[in-house]
């Protein structure tokens, strides 16, 4: 088949043709966008999950939804960088946010005064100046300028709330991979929307991370767990999953056998990103213009895992070290886990304490995630069955 007109996007954080099985967290998104437009008061939302599972592409369907509804809206991803600390990229996702706000072309008071804290805090950040000289409004003394970030976080919560209040709209952090942002800025994080909610300021965080992220919320601060509406998102049901296959083709007028959906919907287990390598090698493969066979299916299912082989689980196996991959090799007797550290230690005939800088790397690296106290898991799935096969493979 054409593959010009292949309309599936594997990749991580593309955006299928057909986003499915998320009504319920964009319907969540749209009851905060309309309780806030009624001076009604909501909360954040934190999905948590796997990788593959569709978490920032949800995450930015998300945002996309405020930014139509006139919301401040800042997008960034909590990376893990010896370069640049959180406070330094959540500066220039401001200075984006400033861009794209519609507010700069219906500026009042509040707005004014909100885009010159802005400009404080970034220049606050890049003493270069190279964030802060897009901004054209001179910094606003006194707020968001001090040496505590906590403090200047909570400067721009207030600043850009009272400037939305005024437009019944939100503000809203966008903020992906949030189980690696450092301690202090998710205590600064929750205390700003903490402190929001108490005055009715509608400051929200929605935020994406592994199924850690809960633990590390509720350890940082000890009442995360009431300001948030924690979502688990996992793998799609059947019938949605065939939806994901289904859907992009119709729009060009391809159908699909029935078998040869419930095959690569089982072989995905119903993961999206797997769905959209399958359904992308179907597709590629398919002989006839019009239809996606069983035979076709079979096909797209081992050029579909070489593919996820070479690169989702290639990436990942590649970053780490002889001692990390004989961690990880260990946790795989389990399965999708978790395994418990202690077992692991056993299996691999060392002391608990002796594997501990091996396993601190792996978490660094989001390879693995510790789910609780004691135990381990994969932060994709399907990566004990990869390093079966890799193993399998060296054996002569």
């Amino acid at each position: 088949m054409d593959p010009v007109l292949n309309p599936y996007n594997p990749g991580a954080g593309r955006r299928p043709r057909a986003l499915v099985g998320r009504d319920g967290e964009l319907e969540l998104m749209d009851t905060l966008i309309a309780r806030t437009s009624r001076g009604m008061d909501g909360r954040g939302v934190i999905l948590t999950g796997l990788r593959g599972v569709g978490k920032t592409v949800l995450l930015h369907a998300m945002a996309d939804r405020a930014e139509a509804a006139e919301w401040f809206t800042v997008r960034l991803e909590a990376r893990r960088s010896v370069s640049e600390t959180f406070e330094f990229q959540l500066a220039r996702a401001l200075r984006d946010a400033y861009r794209a706000s519609s507010w700069r072309h219906n500026l009042t008071d509040r707005a004014r005064a909100a885009f010159g804290t802005i400009q404080s805090f970034t220049a606050k950040v890049d003493t270069s100046g190279g964030i802060s000289a897009s901004i054209e409004f001179a910094p606003h003394h006194g707020r968001a300028d001090s040496s505590d970030f906590e403090t200047n976080l909570l400067d721009v919560a207030i600043d850009l709330t009272d400037a939305a209040t005024e437009r019944r709209v939100g503000v809203a952090l966008f903020i992906d991979e949030l189980q690696d942002a450092p301690t202090p800025i998710l205590q600064a994080l929750t205390h700003a929307v903490h402190q929001a909610g108490q005055t009715a300021r509608p400051f929200y965080v929605i935020g994406a991370g592994l199924p850690s992220v809960i633990r590390l919320l509720s350890e940082a601060t000890s009442y995360a767990e009431r300001l948030y509406d924690y979502r688990p998102i996992s793998q799609l049901s059947t019938g949605d999953s065939g939806e994901v296959l289904e859907a992009p083709a119709r729009t060009e007028n391809v159908t699909w056998d029935p078998e040869a959906v419930s095959l690569l919907v089982s072989e995905s287990a119903g993961y999206p990103y797997f769905l959209q390598e399958f359904g992308s090698a179907a597709w590629d493969i398919a002989a006839r213009p019009d239809a996606i066979s069983r035979s076709d299916a079979l096909a797209a299912v081992n050029a579909g895992r070489r593919a996820l082989d070479d690169g989702f689980f290639r990436a990942r196996w590649d970053r780490a070290t002889k001692a990390e991959r004989n961690y990880l090799i260990a946790m795989s007797s389990d399965g999708a886990g978790p395994s418990f550290t202690g077992e692991i230690a056993s299996r691999l005939g060392k002391e608990p304490s002796q594997l501990g800088p091996a396993r601190a790397n792996l978490i660094s690296k989001g390879l693995i995630y510790a789910p609780e106290h004691g135990q381990i898991s994969y932060t994709v799935p399907g990566m004990a069955d990869f390093i079966r096969r890799q193993v399998d493979s060296c054996v002569p």
